[in-house]
């Protein structure tokens, strides 16, 4: 059976080897510059600046949950956000990625938000098809991120 349990702090190292984990899945490994203490730092910062669910099978964690929450200026909405969900592969197919998106939906409407949105590779047709099997719809926007050398030359540095 999978158990959900809010992460505090301390679970920031438990969490980086998700994170990692999930950088390795998507061949990112190289870009991963978090470290356990920036996690650490976060989850207890006041508010949080992130929060974080745990899925459990029989004690051992198989998966988690980063997300934090913003607002839309167009409707005034408050929206949870969920920044990365990893199931391990040998849990994948237990119901721990939905048992912690239905976690999240929870704290979602308790926290007074109307949505909550995540981003997904194109390239990621699992997870596409199991987001679309909750009920989710992918929206018509494109990321843009901007990093690095180009952000320090549009800040004038």
């Amino acid at each position: 059976m999978i158990e959900i349990r809010d992460a505090i702090s301390k679970d920031a190292g438990l969490i980086f080897g998700f994170v990692r984990d999930l950088a390795r899945h998507e061949a990112a490994e190289a870009k991963l510059a978090v470290t356990p203490a920036v996690l650490e730092t976060a989850l207890s910062a006041e508010p949080p600046e992130i929060e974080a669910a745990i899925a459990e099978r029989d004690g051992q964690a198989v998966g988690i949950a980063l997300y934090f929450f913003n607002r839309s200026t167009w409707s005034g909405w408050r929206g949870l956000y969920l920044e990365d969900l990893y199931v391990a592969p040998e849990a994948r197919g237990s119901g721990a990625g939905r048992a912690l998106l239905a976690h999240l939906a929870r704290v979602a409407r308790e926290r007074g938000c109307s949505r909550m949105e995540w981003a997904v590779t194109d390239g990621n047709a699992a997870a596409s098809g199991f987001y679309r099997s909750l009920g989710a719809q992918p929206l018509d926007w494109r990321i843009y991120r901007i990093a690095g050398d180009a952000l320090a030359a549009l800040a004038g540095e």
